[in-house]
């Protein structure tokens, strides 16, 4: 006969375990959105490939064409823009997917016991399909400019992992403080809105004035704009500067977001 021990603290020292004994819920969690992200729509995962295009073929005509912000050497201004679009589209997408994680999810909080860090995680899981996606139109892009991978174009994995790492950071600490304070769901939109624009996502950061640069590469996700955009060959892109802060940053907000999630995750269940 079965026997259930019940030990004080065991939640607490076993967490890190229960969140592989509880994968399978992980499993779960991310092929639902993943089903329903696009159920009833009738382009289906298209809208992966669409908006970041759209966007991308908008800002490169008017930063190419109208601000004339190509310099000689350069592949046309589309590869530019879209190789930062990308990981740009799927930080954001995944910080507000994660952020909202465990509102969308209140049911299930309120009634069972899991780790509630599979769910801002599995959100981010979802984020990541629609980048693996839009990654077929760069592809196809270099071809039809003619451009030809080197072995840089391998560093697109190690980038994406910063990115994935960076919009799951932010998006456990925003997880959990917009759990306690509703308005942080209203903000996020507005910050995701500026930071596009703050980010060299549709501009290089060499034309960044050098004395406001060491300020600027503090924002993580430049580092790894530019080195998506070192890896499709866009020359002059590679800034080591920008790159050790960027991973010295994403760590910071990682560590920092897990210890405030765990240290509030106890009173989700009772505000939520």
């Amino acid at each position: 006969m079965a026997r259930v021990v019940i030990e004080a603290g065991r939640a607490e020292r076993h967490y890190w375990l229960d969140l592989w004994k509880y994968r399978e819920l992980f499993y779960f969690l991310s092929w639902r959105d993943i089903l329903v992200r696009y159920k009833q729509t009738v382009i289906g995962v298209l809208w992966a490939v669409i908006r970041p295009l759209l966007t991308s073929l908008i800002m490169a005509y008017i930063f190419g064409r109208l601000a004339r912000m190509s310099e000689p050497g350069d592949p046309p201004y589309l590869i530019i823009v879209f190789a930062a679009m990308l990981p740009w589209q799927f930080f954001s997408t995944a910080l507000s997917e994660a952020s909202n994680s465990l509102m969308l999810n209140a049911n299930m909080i309120s009634k069972i016991y899991f780790p509630r860090l599979i769910m801002p995680a599995s959100s981010v899981i979802v984020a990541l399909v629609d980048f693996l996606i839009s990654l077929g139109i760069l592809a196809a892009m270099m071809l039809w400019f003619h451009i030809m991978p080197t072995w840089r174009i391998f560093a697109i994995v190690p980038f994406t992992l910063l990115a994935f790492m960076a919009a799951f950071g932010a998006g456990v600490w925003f997880a959990a403080l917009n759990v306690e304070y509703r308005d942080f769901r209203y903000v996020l939109p507005f910050v995701l809105q500026i930071g596009q624009y703050v980010s060299s996502v549709f501009f290089k950061t060499s034309v960044v004035p050098t004395k406001v640069l060491p300020v600027y590469c503090l924002n993580p996700m430049v580092g790894v704009i530019d080195g998506f955009r070192w890896a499709v060959g866009v020359p002059g892109s590679f800034n080591p500067e920008s790159l050790i802060d960027s991973i010295l940053i994403v760590f910071l907000i990682s560590a920092g977001g897990i210890w405030y999630f765990r240290k509030t995750e106890r009173a989700f269940a009772d505000v939520i």
